[in-house]
């Protein structure tokens, strides 16, 4: 049995998600504007992301006062209850602005420095993700009503289909660009959806074998990162490190470790 306090985390970050992901998709305007950029021209935040961790914050802080936030788009608050929310309201805002389907909202829970309960929702694909530390990971869509996750059984490294992202700074494109031509050869192939919150739910689904991505903020794995793990896919950084914005891998077993070695053989995690 999950706890009560658990219970309350998973069913408030569900409804936050699930409401911001729904305003997201319904409240697109058609003359969608970019409000601002954050690292470069081409890293945009748009008004919609903006509304969306003001509806995902204003909607948790009314439910539990004392709980921190730290959040993609500003949110900050340090909190007395030992719970830390960790939000992306829109995870893939590029895809969303040109009006690709693969984005997503990405909620986390953490108590005392550990997450325990995260929750990813894809609006345009139908479904939603979410995990439990220590409790399994699950999918819900209308195509297959609720289901447990399980990641895929490892293949040989050369026939694991593998995704990753790249940073909007040209130079750190340049070499994310390099290591990935490096490293096709060796697997079967390589995708670049445009959001990671997606691409560890998909580890999760058996959809990919492996994920890889440097620059990513713990607003865009906190969720994610529990979601794979608990779907029995392993996770981490560079060797014998936890996820960061050095490094994130996750893969299934047999796939995370000599995808993470070649990473650290590429210098993955450098400019």
């Amino acid at each position: 049995m999950i706890d009560a306090l658990t219970t309350e985390l998973l069913e408030l970050a569900r409804e936050a998600a699930r409401r911001a992901g729904e305003l997201l998709r319904d409240g697109r305007p058609a003359d969608l504007a970019v409000a601002a950029t954050k690292s470069s021209p081409i890293d945009v935040v748009t008004e919609m992301d903006i509304a969306a961790e003001k509806l995902i914050t204003d909607l948790i802080s009314d439910r539990r006062p004392a709980d921190g936030f730290l959040g993609e788009e500003g949110a900050s608050i340090e909190g007395t209850s030992g719970i830390r929310w960790v939000v992306d309201p829109l995870d893939g805002t590029v895809n969303y602005l040109y009006g690709l389907p693969t984005w997503a909202v990405s909620v986390a829970a953490e108590k005392d420095g550990e997450t325990v309960v995260g929750v990813v929702a894809a609006p345009m694909r139908g479904e939603s993700f979410h995990a439990v530390r220590g409790r399994g990971a699950w999918a819900t869509g209308a195509w297959a009503g609720e289901r447990r996750l399980a990641c895929r059984a490892a293949p040989p490294l050369d026939q694991a289909l593998v995704s990753t992202g790249f940073n909007y700074v040209a130079d750190v494109r340049a070499h994310q660009a390099d290591v990935a031509r490096r490293l096709i050869p060796l697997l079967r192939d390589i995708r670049r959806s445009g959001s990671a919150a997606v691409d560890l739910c998909d580890v999760a689904a058996g959809r990919l074998d492996g994920y890889y991505e440097r620059g990513l903020n713990a607003w865009d794995y906190a969720a994610g990162d529990l979601i794979a793990r608990e779907s029995g896919a392993e996770t981490g950084g560079r060797p014998g490190e936890r996820p960061s914005p050095d490094l994130t891998v996750a893969g299934t077993p047999g796939v995370f470790e000599p995808l993470q070695r070649l990473l650290e053989d590429f210098g993955a995690w450098h400019d």
